[in-house]
């Protein structure tokens, strides 16, 4: 076995393999940019070799620097992760002619799968059934608007290299083709160094299954079951599950053959993932090939016990597989939730700075629950405007799905984080919504139920009075300690009132707060009692409770007159007031925010690639303003309605905070 590996990666797939070779007694050596010399990642590794500046295309990407640290460290074995040069034939080329194996499939099962473009005709030629499209390269956007006629909109536009959602767009006409044939060659060029483009049709109304295979070069190959991963945004997976609760026995089995037979056409070793689209006849059709661990492998190995990166490096060692078809059985459901650096109010804008607090839940393993979080970041670290936003994966496994979702609700309440903006608000709210927990779901699912975008959840009636509850509970708790700090501790109980009105979401509850040693009992006015149990103090910023006889975990933080609360995707000001002090409250004039309807604002931390108009210049509705780049991805910013540019404050290559005035409008 290997002695020493290096993972040529950062983040939180960097930290996952240094688990797994740490367990097999594997030294590992890290490879860190200048922004990422506090990384998790180096700190977790036994060894750390410094490769340059941030920019991945300056560091992560440069084959030249990461075989220099490979032959300075000493390490006999390479893993790519995910991204970056995972998926580069010269990458392994230039491994296979120093003599240091790649923890990967050999160079001509990348060259063959790992382009999409190859890859679909491989698959046609074994009969695979494929999205019909335009197999060719595509050298200019009239070309890209010609072959798109021909296909017949709606069409993808892809990256050949591509991957997690790079270098991809959707285009529904000619204007939109000729933008996002432009923008997928800039964001392919940028992430993969290879910005070649083809187009396929796309499919409405899809889900997005795909199968995981591992293949030795001992001609043993098994597929591990399937993976739902139709819960995307901008076609970046957000939630995946496995198995899926769409898929049945025949359909599973059929889908797993193929997969492992277009495997083994191409010579593949080591883990991978052949992605299909499913229509809902349960039709399926070959989109790609992965030719490496996927960022969902979690919820695999969580229902099958295979860890897949021991696998992986098993077969680079040139062992045979020891799992036979027949051993591989799903156990249970599990669940993945993605962790973005990202703002949900704000259109899912990617969101820089430092943690100032990161908790994640307590990890669980036992036979009836499960709670595994794979991150590569800590409290205290900075999230780069560099790389991809994603900061960590949730995973939960339960006997059932319905076990599973549960717990993933729990765990994501129990998740803190601030500093930067986050999803865990979204994620929550998808693990409520009915058409998720009936399962009954497609890539469609986030632009059909929140076509205006994320403005946060409106709790129900029964759960908004949980929460008042609890909060006149903990409210009546806090008074009590402020009272003692301040000296008046002769009668205190008798100086904090029973009597309050707690207001959230627009309602207001009158309740009375009666307590006893264990707990106290909310009583609302309708005559409606509910009990209130919780360990909670003040100034914890994480409170467990039992509410009406129902666990309920509340994010906490301090307000005026009340707390800022966070629970299950909603996000909450609940004051807490004497009768008289609500009859007052309700007198205050409300404060408006500033009018910025004339000015168009960066909203996300990031690089100005172009400007598209000028001072004087009468735009349109829909109108490109300029690009802004944040984490790899392009954002085109476009005008709202009708008007004349009075202002350009920014020019291309500006580095803007989030808020800044772009531009100005009469």
């Amino acid at each position: 076995m290997f002695k020493k590996i290096l993972i040529a990666n950062r983040g939180e797939i960097a930290c996952r393999v240094i688990k797994t070779a740490r367990k097999m007694g594997i030294k590992t050596v890290a490879i860190y940019s200048d922004a990422d010399r506090n990384a998790l990642h180096v700190q977790m590794a036994d060894e750390a070799v410094h490769i340059g500046p941030p920019p991945a295309n300056q560091s992560y990407i440069v084959i030249d620097k990461v075989m220099a640290a490979i032959k300075g460290s000493g390490a006999e074995a390479v893993h790519p992760g995910y991204g970056f040069l995972s998926e580069n034939a010269r990458f392994a080329e230039a491994l296979d002619a120093a003599g240091v194996a790649f923890v990967g499939p050999p160079v001509k099962a990348i060259e063959a799968m790992g382009d999409k473009i190859t890859s679909k005709k491989i698959a046609q030629e074994a009969g695979v059934s494929t999205v019909p499209g335009y197999m060719g390269l595509i050298d200019t956007a009239d070309d890209a608007v010609r072959i798109a006629g021909e296909i017949g909109y709606p069409v993808m536009i892809k990256a050949s290299a591509g991957g997690g959602g790079k270098g991809m767009r959707i285009a529904w006409n000619d204007e939109e083709c000729r933008e996002g044939f432009q923008s997928s060659k800039n964001e392919a060029a940028s992430s993969f160094g290879d910005d070649r483009i083809f187009i396929e049709k796309f499919v409405t109304q899809p889900r997005h299954i795909e199968i995981q295979v591992l293949c030795d070069a001992h001609g043993n190959g098994i597929y591990l079951g399937e993976r739902e991963c139709s819960i995307q945004r901008r076609n970046q997976k957000v939630i995946e599950e496995a198995p899926s609760p769409f898929l049945d026995d025949a359909t599973r089995k059929a889908m797993g053959e193929q997969a492992v037979a277009l495997a083994k056409a191409v010579g593949y070793t080591s883990a991978g993932t052949v992605e299909f689209i499913v229509d809902g006849a349960r039709n399926f059709y070959f989109l790609e090939m992965n030719t490496r661990l996927q960022v969902e492998h979690p919820v695999t190995e969580l229902i099958t016990g295979v860890d897949l990166v021991e696998q992986m490096i098993r077969v680079a060692n040139g062992e045979a597989l020891t799992i036979t078809q027949d051993d591989v059985k799903l156990n249970g459901w599990a669940m993945e939730s993605r962790l973005y650096a990202e703002d949900p109010y704000r259109n899912f804008l990617p969101s820089i700075g430092r943690l100032t607090r990161y908790r994640p839940p307590e990890e669980v393993a036992d036979d009836a629950h499960v709670v595994r979080n794979d991150t590569g970041v800590y409290e205290g670290g900075e999230i780069s405007m560099y790389y991809d936003p994603m900061i960590a994966k949730l995973c939960t496994w339960g006997p059932s799905r319905g076990e599973a979702i549960e717990h993933m609700r729990n765990a994501l309440d129990s998740f803190e984080v601030e500093g930067i903006g986050h999803n865990l608000p979204f994620l929550s709210a998808v693990m409520d919504h009915p058409k998720f927990v009936s399962g009954d779901m497609t890539t469609a699912f986030i632009a059909e139920e929140y076509p205006e975008g994320f403005d946060g959840v409106t709790l129900p009636q029964e759960a908004l009075q949980r929460v008042a509850a609890a909060v006149a509970a903990m409210f009546r708790v806090d008074e009590i300690r402020r009272t003692r700090i301040s000296g008046r501790m002769d009668n205190h109980s008798r100086r904090v009132g029973k009597e309050w009105v707690v207001t959230l979401q627009g309602e207001s509850f009158e309740v009375k707060v009666k307590a006893d040693k264990k707990g106290s009992t909310v009583k609302f006015i309708d005559g409606t009692k509910l009990r209130v149990t919780s360990d909670w103090t003040p100034g914890d910023p994480l409170a467990v409770l039992d509410a009406g006889g129902e666990p309920l975990v509340l994010k906490v933080g301090r307000i005026d007159a009340g707390y800022r609360i966070r629970t299950r995707g909603a996000d909450l000001k609940v004051y807490v007031r004497t009768p008289r002090q609500a009859e007052l409250a309700t007198l205050m004039p409300e404060k408006m925010p500033p009018d910025t309807s004339k000015m168009l604002l960066c909203p996300m931390p990031g690089l100005i690639v172009k400007v598209d108009v000028q001072e004087g210049d009468e735009v349109q509705e829909g109108q490109a303003l300029c690009t802004v780049e944040a984490m790899k991805m392009e954002n085109i910013l476009r005008a709202e309605r009708k008007a004349v540019v009075t202002r350009i404050n920014v020019e291309a290559g500006d580095s803007l905070g989030v808020d800044e005035v772009i531009m100005e409008f009469e």
